[in-house]
């Protein structure tokens, strides 16, 4: 038997209810859909659509109430907390609009720390050097992140996310607190380095900007998706102004 290609997500009738007493609220109802290996996906939509709660369940964070998320044709819901947490070690980096960085150490210290913790043991295709350079941070990695500044942090952010090459990277919102001067250099960035080190990258955005960055398009509407095969170009209004 053939194992699936690496880097793959599934989701099949995917469903989660957040129940308070005896309130319930359906964050996500039936679900169907399917990430290739190595693709860049945005998935757009408004508050309370459900994007978050989707990228929680494909990263193994959370439980689905039914339904199934698939990684490399592994059933997360299958699996045990230790197990689940162990898919997560080996297989998925995080990018989160808060870059989350440890304040009293420094850069590298908070990628190193990264490492430890999730480290895959596996020989890396791209040395870490290669990495801070592909980022422009190579410079910045001694200082502590007080000292940089906004993008500068989201790329530390980023590097600790991909120093282990994860093969699938899951970005919430990750140019949310950026100008947009900044939130350009973090975009190209992060299409730059899925086609560089063929990561599948998951991006929720309410930015269209942003969106048209990947390759494709997933809107979501109520906790459903509208469209599963969608790209769109941007086209700011006033771009010749900026």
């Amino acid at each position: 038997m053939l194992e699936a290609a690496r880097g793959s997500i599934e989701t099949h009738d995917l469903t989660m209810v957040y129940r308070s007493g005896k309130m319930e609220v359906v964050a996500l109802r039936d679900v169907n859909l399917r990430v290739d290996p190595g693709e860049f996906v945005a998935v757009m939509g408004p508050s309370g659509c459900g994007k978050s709660t989707l990228l929680h369940l494909l990263g193994g964070l959370a439980r689905p109430t039914s339904g199934q998320v698939c990684i490399d044709g592994v059933n997360l819901a299958g699996l045990s907390d230790a197990e689940r947490t162990e898919v997560r070690r080996k297989k998925v980096g995080y990018i989160f609009q808060r870059f989350n960085l440890l304040p009293t150490i420094s850069a590298r210290a908070n990628i190193e720390l990264a490492k430890r913790i999730h480290g895959n043991g596996h020989m890396n295709l791209y040395a870490d050097d290669e990495i801070f350079s592909l980022l422009g941070i190579s410079e910045k990695i001694g200082f502590r992140p007080t000292e940089l500044s906004g993008g500068e942090q989201q790329r530390i952010a980023i590097a600790r996310a991909v120093i282990n090459q994860p093969s699938i990277l899951l970005a919430d919102e990750p140019t949310g607190n950026l100008d947009s001067r900044n939130s350009r250099q973090v975009l190209t960035l992060l299409q730059d380095l899925n086609q560089r080190l063929n990561q599948t990258l998951v991006m929720i955005t309410h930015d269209p900007e942003a969106a048209s960055m990947a390759s494709r398009v997933i809107e979501m509407r109520d906790g459903q998706v509208l469209v599963r095969a969608h790209h769109f170009t941007y086209e700011p209004e006033f771009e010749g102004l900026f």
